[in-house]
């Protein structure tokens, strides 16, 4: 039975629970059982935060995160809140921009400027948008036309350009990485 466990983790209101939400109704949409679960600190900006996903073509067997497959770090926050539990075969995604120390291990990491593209399109609130067409594009398990499908039920129509324009513009990031 496939597994795929996600976290999405960096610094309060980067919009990390919005990231899980869009792949869990993406993944949902795939025919997956998700389990969510998010984590953060009392402050409301700054503090670190996490949103995990576990992902199963059948119920999965334990709710929580302990073998990730998939990480995106927005913040130095977050750079070693998953210390010990990413896969060695895993991809570990980090804004340099916002994380100087990124984690050491077996696993890839690929370093894009996520607030930078986001910063380019008018607003860094996007960013995580951003990093959803990232990982949309460089997932095997998750098609690309569902994490729209996802994005366009759940974002506010007054940001619905921006946002399409940040998982586009996303996408075309991983495309990069894809090519080198």
């Amino acid at each position: 039975m496939k597994t795929l466990e996600m976290r999405f983790s960096g610094a309060g209101g980067q919009g990390l629970q919005l990231c899980a939400k869009i792949f869990s109704k993406a993944l949902t949409g795939e025919g997956y059982y998700v389990s969510m679960s998010q984590s953060y600190e009392p402050t409301s900006r700054g503090g670190l935060s996490r949103a995990d996903i576990v992902a199963s073509e059948g119920t999965p067997d334990y709710p929580l995160t302990t073998d990730l497959n998939t990480v995106l770090i927005l913040d130095q926050a977050a750079a070693n809140a998953s210390d010990g539990i990413i896969r060695d075969d895993a991809i570990v995604i980090i804004d340099p921009r916002r994380t100087t120390c990124p984690p050491e291990g077996k696993f890839k990491t690929i370093e894009l400027p996520l607030s930078e593209t986001a910063i380019r399109l008018g607003s860094e609130r996007v960013t995580n948008v951003v990093a959803t067409g990232v990982i949309a594009e460089l997932s095997d398990d998750i098609e690309l036309e569902i994490v729209e499908k996802a994005l366009r039920t759940i974002s506010p129509k007054k940001f619905m350009d921006l946002n399409m324009d940040a998982l586009q513009a996303g996408v075309d990031l991983a495309r990069g990485v894809r090519a080198c």
